[in-house]
Parts: structure tokens; C-alpha cells; sequence
């Protein structure tokens, strides 16, 4: 069975790319489970071009074919941020989950509601001769000013999703994998390492 090396450290990342590729003949690795530490500066202004970074550094490091995809939150009412800036927007560094999200509500205090948003994913597939294959998933939804559900992580207890009546953190988590941005980029992708195998 051919290796996949999934290129993340996040746990709730990782939970959601193994459950979203079940079924794929492959045997999905980490990083921690090869040794490999690589620092990779996620410095481009694309999550596309980040997911690129990280795939195509650690194809190159390990020799195998490698998942990446970066991924943010867009808030309309703030112009769009914290974007690519997701996972370390907050005034101080090392700041939790739980605070990013305290932080984000700081800054959409002074606006009307609702405040919409969307979750953004780039998915980035790297082989280790230098190709690349691209995917793209988007949720829309809305910001809400008070945390719900126990399921996801970052972002995923204020993200209102209108048409379901509960936040992404609400969800059951077989549900919140198939529909929500990572799921549509990774379900584009599917299709992409299964023709691989043909």
C-alpha cells in the first residue's frame, strides 16, 4: 500500500483528513511518525501558496507524495481578516483556541450583526519529482457571539451555519467532515489520489 504523508501537526487536523480520506488505499503518515521537523514559514499571501509550501518541503524531505492545505476564516465585516492570519490571530503569540476566539469577538463587537463569514480551504498535493495538484473548498456561514458544541476545534463554536440552526462545533462529526471546507477541498482531492493509483 503506498504512503501518503499528510503534512501537519495539528490533531484535530489530522482526525479530519483520516476520516475525510477513508477508503483510499493508502497508508496516511505524519511529520512526528517519521521524525521529520521541518519549519516551514508559511510567509505567501495565498493559502494556496502556503498549502504549496508545506506539501512541496516535506515531498522533498520525506520522498513521498505529501498533503498539505491551509486554511482560514474570513470575516466580512473586518475586510476579510483573520484570513490567512487564522491561526495566529491574536495580539500575543502561543494564544489558545479559545482565545483567538475572544479576540476575534473583541473586533466584531463595534459591528452590526450578522456578521458573515466563511471558512476557507487550499488542499495541495506534492509529488516528490516536483508536481502539484490543487483543490479548493469554501463554507459560508456567520459569526455568532457566544461559544456552542463541544466537536472541531479553532474557529468551529461561533461559526453559525444559518440553514442547520447550530454552529460547526454542534455538528456530528461525520457530518461536520463532509460538508465543511476541508471536506469539499479533500473530497475534490479524493478524486485526485484515487486516478493516481489507476
Amino acid at each position: 500500500m503506498p504512503t501518503l504523508l499528510i503534512a501537519t501537526s495539528n490533531p484535530g487536523k489530522m482526525r479530519e483528513i483520516t476520516s475525510l480520506l477513508a477508503g483510499l488505499p493508502f497508508d496516511l503518515t505524519t511529520p512526528t511518525a517519521l521524525g521529520l521537523r521541518l519549519d516551514v514559514e508559511e510567509t505567501a499571501h495565498t493559502y494556496r501558496e502556503n498549502a504549496a509550501l508545506k506539501a512541496a518541503a516535506y515531498a522533498l524531505e520525506s520522498n513521498l507524495p505529501t498533503l498539505a492545505d491551509d486554511s482560514g476564516l474570513e470575516v466580512f465585516p473586518l475586510n476579510g481578516l483573520p484570513g490567512i492570519r487564522s491561526a495566529r490571530f491574536a495580539p500575543f503569540p502561543n494564544a489558545t483556541d479559545a482565545e483567538r476566539r475572544a479576540y476575534l469577538l473583541e473586533n466584531l463587537a463595534p459591528h452590526p450583526r450578522p456578521w458573515r463569514a466563511q471558512f476557507v480551504c487550499a488542499s495541495c498535493l506534492a509529488l516528490p519529482g516536483g508536481e502539484k495538484r490543487y483543490t479548493r473548498g469554501i463554507l459560508p456561514g456567520e459569526i455568532i457571539p457566544e461559544e456552542r458544541g463541544g466537536n472541531g476545534f479553532g474557529y468551529d463554536p461561533i461559526f453559525y451555519l444559518p440553514e442547520r440552526g447550530c454552529t460547526l462545533a454542534e455538528l456530528p462529526e461525520d457530518e461536520k467532515n463532509r460538508i465543511s471546507h476541508r471536506g469539499r477541498a479533500l473530497e475534490a482531492m479524493r478524486d485526485i489520489l484515487a486516478h493516481m493509483l489507476k
